[in-house]
């Protein structure tokens, strides 16, 4: 057996297994680029480990860690309630709210699960009391997460751009952050519309504080009734019995409104140093890695208390898996598999439909699989391919990465599980599971698709 095809083998085990089980990807590949590169073919392990991609490493730590300590010290909170009270009274802002503010928790460095695991919670709690979708609600935040995961400093976005620099492709960050946002901006845009939106245009705050103070009339009348007659005592309605009503403000009890504020001094100097990771490393293309860690040891001398816990924070499973994925890439190179999945694409002589085959394949694994692993694997596999020129190669990269990203609404997914394990109070949580699979069925049809016919297909990027 040639060593592609063992590879290749080797690849798709490795997916199955991370699939079926709850082993971590990055593991496998590094068990799995040891065994093909020195058992196999007869790599020193100084060759082997010369493929870990320790820039990346970097880079990865520093903006969890930092995004880390900007949780603890209460900086996403305050962002959040900043949001929110943008809003006013106008119920039809709230979705849109949830995906720019998830949106921006991912383009400065936060992963797509962390950033969806902290505002899903909030954002249908928000549907619950305003009558808003929870499909609705729960899918603004996923594609918000998506729309800012390609930012030139996000994770999604430094893995893509860190694999590209290391070719002869043209590159483009900027094509690639636009591309997600708006994708994912207009799918956004269409839901609004199909789940509701329109009739949320008309609906005030105000509204719903009148429905929530008649029904505690009512009820309090009714505990009063019945403990007048003995068989229920009545206690009242104090603040922390039956639900609350959200305040003028549009406030809610639960969500943000109650989220603690921590120190003020920390938080401003959050800010600033976000604003400061921006202009450094994308205006001055000084080192993601170096100046996001720089910012957050920063962080941790002025406020200790914020760093607490905050190590523990970084996201060592990506870390693992990323590092590991792209350290058996490295052997796959070696064993000619980049080369020969290459010439297998080029000389099905059609160069879109190879394009699409592999915004599929992205998009069908990924659904149930993670998306960082199959970017890192499927991007250089396809380098060689594009490197022909045959085909514009931001493009195919600009839609591979859209493809690979947009499933992850799927329920398999993490960030579809989270919507779907904060379905409100009342929610039929085996309905919302259908619908929820039904919409992911729906993006892994057409999603690759469209992003292919748009930024493919005409040959603009």
């Amino acid at each position: 057996m040639s060593a592609p095809i063992l590879s290749i083998i080797i690849l798709a085990v490795m997916f199955l297994i991370a699939t079926i089980l709850p082993v971590n990807m990055g593991a496998l590949a590094f068990v799995g680029a040891f065994l093909l590169g020195a058992v196999f073919l007869g790599m020193e392990t100084a060759d082997i480990l010369a493929a870990f991609p320790g820039g990346l490493f970097l880079t990865i730590v520093g903006v969890t860690y930092l995004f880390a300590i900007a949780q603890n010290n209460g900086t996403i909170d305050l962002l959040v309630r900043g949001a929110v009270k943008m809003v006013g009274s106008r119920v039809a802002l709230i979705p849109w709210v949830m995906f720019a503010v998830t949106a921006a928790i991912t383009s400065v460095g936060a992963l797509s699960p962390a950033a969806v695991a902290i505002i899903a919670p909030i954002a249908l709690n928000f549907a619950g009391k305003y009558k808003i979708s929870p499909l609705l609600m729960g899918m603004m935040v996923i594609h918000g997460a998506q729309a800012g995961g390609f930012s030139p400093i996000a994770v999604y976005g430094v893995t893509v751009n860190g694999i590209i620099s290391q070719t002869n492709l043209e590159a483009s960050p900027l094509a690639l952050f636009l591309a997600s946002l708006i994708f994912n901006f207009l799918i956004s845009l269409v839901l609004f519309i199909v789940l509701g939106g329109r009739k949320l245009v008309s609906s005030r705050v105000g509204d719903f504080v009148e429905q929530a103070a008649d029904a505690r009339m009512n009820a309090s009348v009714g505990m009063r009734a019945a403990g007048a007659s003995g068989n229920v005592p009545f206690k009242g309605f104090g603040s922390d019995i039956g639900p609350k009503a959200p305040t003028a403000d549009g406030a809610v009890d639960g969500g943000t409104a109650n989220a603690p504020r921590g120190e003020l001094f920390p938080q401003v100097i959050t800010v600033i140093g976000l604003i400061a990771l921006a202009v450094i490393a994308l205006g001055f293309g000084v080192d993601v890695g170096f100046v996001s860690i720089t910012i957050a040891v920063i962080l941790a001398l002025v406020s200790p208390k914020s760093q607490k816990g905050a190590v523990n924070k970084i996201s060592w499973s990506t870390v693992l898996l990323i590092c590991g994925m792209l350290t058996f890439v490295g052997v796959l190179e070696e064993a000619g598999t980049i080369a020969y999945v290459s010439d297998g694409v080029a000389s099905l002589g059609m160069p879109l439909l190879a394009a699409l085959l592999i915004c599929y394949i992205g998009a069908v694994v990924s659904a149930f699989a993670s998306s960082t692993a199959i970017l890192a694997a499927l991007i250089p596999l396809a380098v060689p391919f594009l490197a022909s020129g045959d085909i514009g190669a931001i493009g195919v990269i600009c839609a591979l990465a859209v493809s690979s990203t947009i499933v992850d609404v799927s329920p398999f997914s993490t960030n579809g599980a989270l919507v779907l394990a904060n379905a409100p109070e009342g929610v039929n949580t085996d309905r919302f599971y259908k619908q929820i699979l039904a919409y992911s069925g729906i993006v892994v049809v057409v999603g690759p698709l469209i992003a292919w016919a748009v930024m493919v297909v005409p040959g603009w990027l």
